[in-house]
């Protein structure tokens, strides 16, 4: 999720490049480029996780409760399975461009563009719209990203004002207003080096909530007699968009391997990859299992909203949560702000770029702050960012520029197509499906509120 992370870096100034953060969905990762000192295994590792396992992590026992606790954990395995090939076949790729115009790195959308670019004649001419797309997925899950964090944010504060407050009954969107403004303000901070701090209050206030969440789920006597093994089957879609949601963190991979002391470690068997996607899938399953066997089908989108509201441990997760969510947003939306200065920069005149800025911060969380009050439901919106825009960047984009790059060498019996085509319809089919389930459910929602 971190796909534009070494390019980031690059437009730095100097003393800026040294030590950046970047976004990951709830989390940040310290990435230093071009440093003399340079990531070990461990560390590399460490960023890969806690890059993909963000906010997103609190989610797993919603996906459970969709799929049934025995389909949970072998779809689990599968769907980590194939996020693991999807970055492994992108870091690939992207390793064969960089030799092939002889560049250090690349980020996600220069990839894409120097696949086409060196591709076959015949896909030679749609190099700029392979970079464009792959950008604007990239800005449209952000977007959706920050979407989710606005309502969780005010899920979060709704729920503790409504019980210590009981005079005080507003509507979720009431709470998404009221955040906007902070929001605003806190998304004018435009250098990567102050986001750092929040950074790390968000990565610490997360963890603690990890913890709390794990002392309810396993604290209370856990019910197996009326638990799942599998679920109705129209279920699976909004449980492989959940998973895709929290597991998928294809954009960090790059930039930590151009940061890493020795990259040939992250790829292989054993290697860095193959480590923290197990550890990933671990922990998403362990409390995606334990949390749908503790709550059953009455689960939110997060645990935390779950979790009993008169017991302080459960208040300070609520808390953290919502402070963690909130602190991390500006990071989110710098990837947003990146992408739109890009390519308006040069068309701005100077004496109205900083003008440009504030404005273009502002509407811009307005627009997402706004989609959040339009459909402040938390469950689907997280199931229509993962189907949609996680599967076009971690599934579809990734088979599409191997097979392009591969053209020439697709394996015996053409093996490597017949993969990426598999791919394809797994990504397009998460796509269609989890899209048509998504929307049912919010047909649905909204019908029984005006009944």
């Amino acid at each position: 999720m971190l796909i534009l992370a070494h390019s980031l870096v690059k437009r730095l100034p100097q003393n800026l490049k040294r030590s950046v953060h970047c976004a990951g969905c709830g989390s940040c990762v310290p990435i230093r480029l071009r440093s003399p000192s340079k990531y070990r295994d461990v560390r590399a590792a460490a960023n890969i996780i806690k890059s993909s396992l963000g906010s997103g992590l609190l989610a797993g026992p919603l996906a459970f409760s969709n799929s049934g606790w025995g389909v949970g954990i072998v779809g689990t395995i599968i769907i980590g399975f194939i996020c693991g090939h999807c970055i492994h076949i992108l870091v690939k790729t992207s390793r064969g461009c960089c030799k092939v115009e002889k560049k250090p790195s690349m980020g996600y959308a220069e990839t894409a563009k120097s696949v086409f670019m060196n591709g076959p004649k015949c896909v030679r001419p749609f190099a700029t719209a392979a970079s464009i797309f792959s950008e604007f997925a990239l800005i449209s899950t952000y977007v959706g990203v920050c979407c989710i964090y606005t309502v969780l944010i005010s899920d979060s504060v709704k729920q503790l004002v409504d019980r210590y407050v009981p005079s005080v009954v507003w509507p979720v969107e009431y709470y998404c207003l009221i955040f906007l403004v902070p929001l605003c303000l806190l998304c004018q901070i435009k250098y990567l080096k102050f986001l750092a701090i929040f950074s790390i209050v968000a990565n610490v206030l997360l963890m603690a909530t990890y913890l709390i969440c794990l002392y309810y789920v396993f604290g209370n006597d856990i019910n197996f007699a009326d638990k799942k093994i599998a679920g109705d089957p129209a279920r699976y879609p909004a449980f492989v968009s959940t998973v895709i949601f929290a597991m998928e963190g294809i954009g960090v991979v790059m930039p930590v391997e151009n940061a890493m002391k020795k990259p040939q470690h992250l790829l292989g068997f054993p290697s860095v990859l193959f480590v923290s996607m197990s550890i990933i899938v671990f922990m998403y399953s362990t409390l995606g299992l334990f949390g749908y066997f503790q709550y059953g089908d009455v689960l939110r989108g997060s645990i935390t909203l779950n979790l009993p509201i008169d017991d302080w441990p459960a208040v300070c997760a609520k808390i953290f949560i919502a402070s963690s969510i909130f602190f991390t947003y500006p990071l989110q939306f710098f990837i947003v702000m990146d992408i739109f200065t890009k390519y308006t920069d040069p068309h701005i005149n100077q004496k109205y770029k900083m003008t440009t800025q504030v404005v273009a911060r502002t509407v811009g969380v307005c627009c997402c702050v706004g989609i959040g009050v339009a459909l402040p439901l938390l469950e689907q919106i997280i199931n229509l960012v993962g189907a949609v825009f996680y599967a076009i960047l971690g599934f579809i984009i990734p088979a599409v520029l191997e097979t392009v790059f591969r053209w020439n060498d697709l394996g015996k019996y053409n093996w490597v197509l017949w993969k990426n085509i598999l791919l394809l319809i797994f990504g397009i089919g998460t796509l269609l499906s989890g899209c048509t389930v998504t929307i049912m459910d919010i047909v649905k929602i909204l019908h029984s509120k005006r009944e």
